[in-house]
């Protein structure tokens, strides 16, 4: 039996982030891998997903050269070849973490794992060997994966999961995607994009429901005019795949439709990976579907810890990130400070891309703030004109009393990576007027977030 200081289970970007850290401090450190190194999100989630929006993003630039006085004949797509590339991303992504794990003297140990008592796990390898390790301390990093509604069971041919949809063999015609989260978003997006009839059925009243509800209508036009058929407060009740496709039921306020294409997707949230590792063994609490955890993700078992979509924060990659660093600075003797849940951003890629932090305008309300709203359009901002990517906008929402940015919500091209100035600067807890006062580059898509600061206090320019 080896003996770590720190054996994580399971190598997604909160395990692996996780065992980097703990080898960095000087903890004997090994990970427990079933699958690819990297886990979902770099080999069947984030990484390969944003290969395939990026590939559907060229296409349709090319298809309108012409908006940029440009020519472009006889584009075509090869689905293909785009599946290709976009597992060559992922391949290329797992070997990297693979040269990391190599670089910080970490063992890798590939099997399932499964919990013991006296700070123990069993590994069984792929011909069925099973080996014990133990450690003083034993982070749990399992993940998700794709959740399955008893309307929608996955068969991975005509109803399928996000896995499926990644590696589809042919393009299909018609799409009906359940479920209008960040995942079904961008499948959404990419397949309409690549030319299949798509369909999002949302149980909700808006599509992307945890967004501020400007963001989610704006969505909604903008799909609308890209020809994606938006069904909201609606819900799929069966599924009929014994004929040459599928035959949907879908239950609305005005009835029921029965909608027919090749393939359902189901994006309907996830399901966490905690069956079967051995928390009943061990008698470690979970509630939910999730492993209970306090500030510092020790589980009421000691020298046993969970991060990551395991535990109730939210289930985002940088969110285990962060969780895992956390997590093995506190077991090093480290000073560290609970993570700010209330201060996570969130993504979706789809095309315009959607980014937020903080409240909702109308969770600002609810919370009893009195609010100060600001909101710019980037069809006023030079540098998306220039772009040819006007549509969307950025708002912000400020406590009128105190100053404090309460929250932060864009739609619109590149937000994604303009959204982290909000993160950094309600950490900070910076001030409106202060936002207002830090000089922006013209022209740039950047602008927005001063310009709609500046529309909150009555200042702003270029409206």
């Amino acid at each position: 039996m080896s003996n770590f200081d720190v054996i994580v289970l399971g190598s997604g970007p909160g395990g692996y982030v996780t065992a980097i850290r703990a080898s960095q401090l000087g903890l004997k450190t090994a990970i427990v891998e079933k699958e690819n190194l990297g886990g979902v999100c770099l080999n069947w989630g984030c990484i390969p997903t944003k290969a395939l929006l990026k590939s559907a993003q060229v296409f349709e630039y090319l298809q309108h050269a012409g908006d940029y006085g440009l020519k472009a004949e006889g584009v075509d797509k090869d689905f293909d070849a785009v599946v290709k590339r976009s597992r060559s991303v992922a391949d290329g992504m797992s070997k990297g973490v693979q040269f990391l794990m190599k670089k910080n003297k970490i063992e890798v140990i590939n099997g399932f794992g499964t919990l013991k008592t006296g700070k123990k796990i069993s590994v069984k390898d792929a011909e069925g060997k099973e080996t014990e390790y133990s450690a003083a301390h034993i982070i749990i990093a399992t993940g998700a994966r794709s959740r399955e509604l008893p309307s929608l069971p996955q068969d991975g041919k005509k109803i399928i999961g996000y896995r499926e949809a990644m590696t589809l063999d042919h393009q299909p015609k018609k799409m009906i995607v359940v479920g209008s989260g960040a995942i079904g978003i961008e499948f959404a997006y990419f397949y309409n994009a690549m030319g299949t009839e798509v369909t999002v059925v949302e149980f909700l009243p808006n599509i992307v429901p945890v967004e501020d509800v400007d963001v989610s209508k704006q969505l909604e036009r903008n799909f609308k005019k890209m020809g994606v058929k938006i069904m909201t407060s609606a819900e799929v009740t069966s599924v009929d795949t014994s004929g040459e496709g599928v035959k949907a039921t879908v239950k609305t306020a005005k009835g029921e439709e029965i909608l027919e294409a090749d393939i359902v997707l189901s994006a309907v949230g996830i399901k966490t990976n905690i069956e079967n590792i051995g928390l009943e063994n061990v008698g470690i609490a979970t509630d939910r579907d999730k492993i209970l955890v306090n500030d510092y993700y020790q589980t009421n078992i000691p020298g046993y810890y969970a991060i990551g979509d395991v535990t109730p924060g939210q289930a985002l990659a940088h969110v285990a990130s962060a969780e895992g660093i956390l997590c093995v600075e506190k077991i090093a003797g480290m000073h560290v400070e609970a993570l700010d849940y209330g201060n996570i951003p969130g993504c979706t890629y789809c095309s315009p891309e959607i980014a937020s932090v903080g409240l909702t305008e109308q969770q600002a309300k609810d919370a009893g703030h009195d609010i100060k709203v600001g909101k710019f359009p980037f069809s006023a901002s030079g540098k998306a004109q220039a772009s040819g990517n006007s549509d969307g906008f950025v708002k912000v929402i400020f406590d009128a009393k105190y100053g404090e940015w309460l929250g932060c919500h864009m739609i619109g091209a590149g937000v994604t990576d303009m959204i982290a100035e909000a993160v950094v600067a309600r950490k900070l807890e910076t001030t409106g007027h202060e936002i207002l006062k830090a000089v922006h580059p013209h022209p740039t898509m950047s602008e927005a977030v001063m310009e709609a600061v500046a529309d909150a206090y009555d200042e702003v320019i270029h409206l």
